[in-house]
């Protein structure tokens, strides 16, 4: 089935309101992309993409001015089709008599937003992006630790709930438990939240759900965030090795996006929320360019050599 946006959950979203077409509320918004129509309004015919919102700003708002009324009322319908979403004015400028004529006859809504164009096309196009992107469901627990997105998977049992909550309690933040829902904003980022009906909420064995913005404050949660991290929990059996000097990443691919993975072994007496706080600020010092690995290769390297000329 695919994907839509109504220009009701746009109005009741984002800093537009109605001003023509009530009855037309329910029209449905199946692109994230948002047209200038000036090239249409100026007489080039030959390609409109009619299926998006189109966007109104003073440049074409002063080109319309210099027409008839009846000149107009025909531009107008140019735009005004059978599958157009919604018309969209900037900068809080008054609708044209003959934009609401056209528009109630072809029954598309007629917005008002007050920011400048810019900002206007911006706010849509991430809403719909947000909205109307694929969607990748992931069993995991999201947080954001010192700032950074971090997924902590792992079989069920291992503890994932049982860390993120004390994570919490040292003062970082719920995204997700049990099912993180991932889209891609562009090809370098995705961003992950919960659904609808799991947020705030914690699940831990024993206790049951726990809402966390009740009990640690709203501090204690954030909405969605974009993965930079994946830890996977695994259960130490003696039988799995691992990575001791830190020389090997490895990366888990969602979407076409690389994210960076860490296996972290699971064994009675390890405090894997410090263990956690720890990977996740040495993979950000990794990424402003200090490797712990890299200067230790150093620093060995420099202590054989010693060792040879002594």
């Amino acid at each position: 089935m695919n994907k839509y946006v109504t220009v009701e959950e746009l109005v009741d979203t984002l800093d537009v309101k109605l001003v023509a077409g009530a009855e037309f509320m329910n029209r449905q918004i199946i692109s994230s992309e948002v047209s200038r129509p000036g090239l249409i309004l100026a007489g080039f015919k030959d390609y409109y993409p009619s299926e998006r919102i189109q966007l109104i700003g003073r440049t074409e708002i002063a080109y319309l001015q210099a027409q008839s009324s009846q000149e107009r009322i025909e531009k107008f319908r140019l735009i005004c089709r059978h599958d157009t979403p919604a018309i969209v004015i900037a900068r809080g400028i008054v609708v044209p008599a003959e934009l609401a004529l056209v528009s109630n006859e072809m029954k598309v809504p007629v917005l008002s937003a007050r920011s400048k164009t810019s900002r206007v096309l911006a706010n849509l196009t991430n809403y719909l992006e947000g909205k109307l992107a694929e969607r990748f469901s992931k069993h995991g627990v999201f947080l954001e630790v010192f700032g950074m997105g971090v997924l902590i998977t792992g079989t069920s049992g291992v503890g994932k709930s049982e860390t993120a909550l004390e994570l919490i309690q040292r003062g970082h933040r719920l995204i997700a438990d049990d099912r993180v829902e991932f889209y891609m904003i562009d090809e370098l980022t995705l961003i992950g939240e919960a659904p609808e009906i799991l947020q705030n909420l914690l699940e831990i064995r024993g206790l049951g759900i726990v809402d966390v913005m009740s009990l640690y404050g709203v501090s204690a949660i954030v909405r969605s965030k974009s993965l930079e991290l994946i830890i996977e929990m695994v259960l130490d059996d003696g039988q799995i090795e691992y990575d001791r000097l830190g020389s090997k990443q490895e990366y888990e691919r969602i979407f076409d996006v690389q994210i960076p993975r860490i296996r972290i072994p699971v064994k009675s007496g390890r405090n894997l929320a410090a263990i956690i706080e720890a990977a996740a600020m040495n993979f950000r010092a990794t990424q402003m360019g200090y490797d712990a690995t890299e200067s230790f290769n150093q620093k060995l390297d420099a202590l054989i050599r010693a060792n040879r000329e002594g």
